[in-house]
């Protein structure tokens, strides 16, 4: 699978979703890898996941409220989805980082190159203390 570059957040649904669709009232549960998207249209891992199947220590779900101390992409793309949903969340630069780069280059952790694109894979696991949404998985 390849990702074109893109300068508007884009969502591509990789399992659908059969809970609500997002809103910036509430918190969510989530589980993302995070890839830094090059010109070419692969992906590059940033070093940062909440799946231990990603990486991760082990599974860590990641709490976020759209709007709330996030990049513009995210809330953007992720008030595009459903509960339950798994997609592809492309972040051009502009709506993430920008000029800033994010972490420690080659001191383990997570790092992303300043003016990079971002595409997370992220699972929208369900409102915060409230069930998991059912997935395609689950069905």
């Amino acid at each position: 699978m390849s990702f074109a570059v893109a300068k508007e957040v884009t969502v591509e649904i990789q399992s659908p979703g059969t809970g609500p669709p997002v809103t910036a009232s509430h918190r969510y549960q989530s589980h993302v890898t995070l890839y830094i998207s090059n010109a070419d249209g692969t992906k590059t891992p940033s070093g940062w996941s909440t799946r231990q199947s990603d990486g991760a220590a082990r599974d860590a779900p990641f709490a976020f409220q759209p709007g709330v101390g996030l990049i513009e992409g995210w809330s953007e793309g992720v008030l595009k989805m459903n509960e339950g949903e798994r997609s592809w969340l492309g972040v051009p630069s502009e709506k993430g980082y920008g000029a800033r780069s994010m972490g420690s280059q080659g001191g383990g952790g997570f790092w992303i190159p300043a003016n990079s694109d971002l595409l997370f894979d992220i699972e929208i696991l369900g409102k915060e203390g409230g069930a998991r949404a059912a997935t395609k998985q689950d069905l």
